[in-house]
């Protein structure tokens, strides 16, 4: 919606899913591949839309973590938006019931948040996802200085429907409120008990929650609207 940026939805995650050579750990025998998407040529598509012009890329650390190389990052301004994984996972079991921690991808969040840490010396901007809902124009604004581009109100509504910039994966099972929503509003934060999912859904919260927590304490607050 800011119409400055050129932007991609998770381009990792499709070779990681279904790509020549997947890396996927529930991948099957059946399971969808595309000829020719491999992690080169997405990273090829990438450095040619930098060509054009300023990239935003949003994506998950595990798809990537075997290119991890100084090299590899330092292409890249980094920034992290976290979510109570008490909410990860209970969604990941929704979709997929038999998800496993490797697609959770919140220990490899931690992994990489404290690589740049140490390599950059700085901290790299964090978003809590429910400090976004609860306040979007405040975190956004905040998130905008902290990486060096104008801060945009209009962008923050959209009109609904399908779009395919929301259709990925499977079609878009995951995304279906926002291909109804018209825009970012404020919603109160909520807590989500997860003592009723099955014990390897609270397992794997119990292993996420000690990293989430590491980068919620360094993450952004709101520029306040007064």
């Amino acid at each position: 919606m800011r119409g400055d940026l050129n932007c991609f939805h998770e381009p990792f995650g499709e070779p990681w899913y279904q790509g020549e050579s997947p890396r996927w750990p529930r991948i099957k025998r059946d399971s969808p591949r595309k000829s020719g998407l491999t992690f080169e040529s997405v990273w090829q598509q990438l450095n040619e839309a930098a060509t054009r012009g300023p990239v935003f890329s949003k994506d998950f650390p595990h798809y990537i973590e075997h290119m991890w190389t100084d090299e590899f990052l330092g292409n890249f301004n980094h920034s992290f938006l976290i979510r109570d994984p008490a909410k990860v996972a209970t969604s990941m079991f929704k979709h997929w019931p038999d998800f496993v921690l490797k697609e959770i991808a919140i220990v490899e969040q931690r992994k990489l948040f404290d690589r740049l840490v140490d390599t950059l010396g700085e901290v790299p901007p964090v978003i809590d996802s429910d400090d976004l809902l609860e306040n979007p124009s405040g975190i956004v604004e905040a998130y905008c200085r902290s990486v060096g581009i104008p801060f945009l109100p209009q962008a923050l509504t959209w009109e609904p429907g399908h779009r395919e910039e929301v259709s990925w994966y499977d079609g878009g099972s995951w995304h279906g409120n926002l291909r109804q929503s018209d825009g970012l509003k404020p919603q109160p934060k909520t807590h989500l008990d997860i003592s009723d999912t099955p014990d390897r859904v609270k397992e794997i919260y119990e292993i996420c929650l000690p990293h989430y927590l590491h980068l919620y304490q360094n993450r952004l607050g709101p520029v306040s609207s007064e």
